[in-house]
């Protein structure tokens, strides 16, 4: 009985190790709901980014949708409808593809 009393009064290494347990916690809640799913949506847009061709159809992030008929190393070269302009955005601007291959299924 004694020693159990000695055991919970301690404030040794022990101590400091369970108060440490629940920033540990924290940190690991952190990064499994925050910071992983955002690492993973960062590589599946460069991803997409990289592989752009001619022919697919984008919407940028400002809601221009139009195809790709030029690249450049930053830049894309779209055609917009109905006028057939041709505008050229920066790559990073893309927020969707639409390849040719989902275009004839449709």
């Amino acid at each position: 009985m004694l020693w159990g009393v000695v055991l919970w009064q301690t404030d040794g290494a022990g101590g400091s190790l369970v108060s440490l347990l629940p920033i540990v916690a924290i940190f690991l809640v952190f990064y499994f709901l925050l910071i992983l799913p955002n690492q993973k949506r960062q590589k599946k847009l460069q991803h997409m980014l990289a592989d752009l061709k001619n022919g697919d159809r984008v919407t940028t992030s400002g809601g221009i949708h139009g195809t790709i008929v030029g690249m450049k190393d930053e830049y894309i070269v779209l055609r917009v409808p109905p006028e057939q302009v041709k505008l050229e955005v920066l790559r990073s601007a893309v927020s969707s593809v639409q390849t040719t291959g989902e275009q004839q299924s449709s």
